[in-house]
């Protein structure tokens, strides 16, 4: 990588959190915790050099990789040029003589990710995220992702470690809060394995995590009500040391809370940390 990068005289940006992957052990095990198969479409975001994108071509269907540096994107397209049949060749291993051919459907977009998600609205249903997230970026991105009808299958995201584990934790954990809730309604967290800062380059400054998280088959919320859901969480963790009910008070008369904390046997004293996502999922079915 490092030399790719002075060969093409890339300097890197840390507001694009651009720290690239490169431990191929790690990218296995990325690969493997996707599950992917041949019938598997694949959300990339943010391949960098993309050492990912080639273990991905391999093992699914069809990838989709969003990447906003147009550096990047050049090399990319370069390195995954079709050949003359619309192939994508892999890059061969110093052992191979040639590369070997495959031949899932790939596309590359030179966008920002997040815009993208925001404007498109596509429906990812049918996909898997499976990728090295921006750091700066990762929380919305997901977000955004995770929430509502078109949500994917499955997400397998490398993120700051801190980030995952507010994906992964339970009620009164430390890292419990609105992220965790907001993924969690459509998403149960399956598992989180750790990497460290020398499997990137260049190095970050912080421990980073791959969480795995699959899409319930049931939903938690019709999509009515998940407007209501949301306010309720940030409201509710808008100040994590204050009562719930008095912060609720803002959007909501005090007799409705009142009635509906007394119905689902809330105290009027408890702190949103001490909620489960089931009982924010009653309470917003209460005063929806």
């Amino acid at each position: 990588m490092r030399e790719v990068l002075k060969r093409r005289d890339i300097q890197l940006t840390k507001s694009l959190g651009q720290n690239f992957l490169h431990d191929a052990n790690q990218l296995k095990k990325i690969v493997e915790a996707a599950g992917l198969s041949k019938a598997d479409k694949v959300l990339e975001i943010g391949p960098g050099l993309g050492p990912l994108t080639e273990l991905l071509l391999q093992n699914a269907g069809e990838v989709l990789a969003i990447e906003k540096d147009a550096r990047l994107v050049e090399f990319l397209r370069e390195r995954f040029a079709r050949d003359s049949e619309g192939r994508v060749p892999r890059v061969p291993n110093q052992s191979q003589g040639l590369a070997e051919l495959v031949p899932p459907k790939f596309e590359l977009l030179h966008a920002d990710a997040l815009e993208f998600l925001q404007n498109e609205k596509c429906d990812w249903c049918d996909w898997k995220l499976v990728a090295n997230l921006p750091y700066s970026v990762a929380s919305p991105i997901l977000v955004e992702l995770a929430c509502g009808a078109r949500s994917p299958k499955n997400i397998v995201a490398t993120l700051q470690f801190e980030v995952a584990k507010r994906l992964m934790a339970q009620t009164d954990d430390d890292d419990y809060g609105i992220l965790t809730l907001l993924v969690q309604l459509d998403f149960a967290p399956r598992e989180l394995f750790k990497i460290l800062p020398g499997s990137f380059f260049p190095e970050p400054d912080v421990d980073s995590a791959c969480v795995v998280l699959d899409r319930r088959e049931q939903p938690l919320l019709p999509e009515n009500p998940r407007a209501s859901f949301v306010k309720i969480v940030k409201r509710a963790f808008s100040q994590r040391r204050k009562m719930m009910l008095k912060l609720l008070k803002a959007d909501w008369p005090e007799e409705k809370l009142t009635r509906a904390f007394a119905e689902l046997k809330i105290s009027p004293q408890e702190r949103a940390e001490k909620l489960s996502l089931e009982q924010f999922v009653a309470l917003t079915e209460k005063l929806s």
